[in-house]
């Protein structure tokens, strides 16, 4: 049986809204099985500086990355689409160990496989520090703020 994860492309602008929530709140667990659940099986990365290929990859990855990012807290909004195609721009908050914060700044372009499953994402990434209290995301977003764009800075 072939896995699928809806919605599926060819995407409407509601379902490609619905699949950048569905990732925002996936990656908000912090839980790396269930996020690779997402991608397929083969599924390529880019991540800034690293080539990741398969879900073995992506749950390592996923976890060395949220041993470093405390408390991480993040929001997607769709760029644009097209058939199985997606960019999306975020921005997530986090501090190290330290008990410094900071604000990641990015850009993804996703693939999707005809189920729905992510094969490819590039992403580009920028870190900036920021003091405690300007921290604007405080944990997943609530249901009632969906859809709402994130802003530049």
């Amino acid at each position: 049986m072939t896995e699928a994860r809806p919605p599926v492309p060819p995407f409407s602008l509601e379902t490609a809204r619905e699949k950048v929530q569905s990732a925002e709140d996936a990656w908000n667990t912090r839980d790396p099985q269930r996020v690779a659940l997402a991608y397929t099986p083969d599924s390529a990365w880019r991540n800034r500086d690293l080539f990741i290929t398969g879900r073995d990859e992506i749950i390592a990855f996923l976890t060395r990355k949220w041993e470093r990012e405390l408390d991480y807290a993040l929001r997607k909004s769709l760029w644009g689409f097209r058939e199985n195609r997606m960019a999306v721009r975020f921005q997530y908050e986090w501090h190290d160990h330290g008990g410094q914060w900071w604000r990641s700044y990015g850009n993804e372009l996703w693939e999707f496989d005809e189920h729905g499953l992510m094969r490819r994402r590039e992403a580009s990434i920028n870190d900036v520090a920021i003091d405690e209290a300007d921290r604007r995301i405080h944990g997943p977003r609530p249901a009632d703020e969906h859809g709402i764009d994130i802003p530049l800075q």
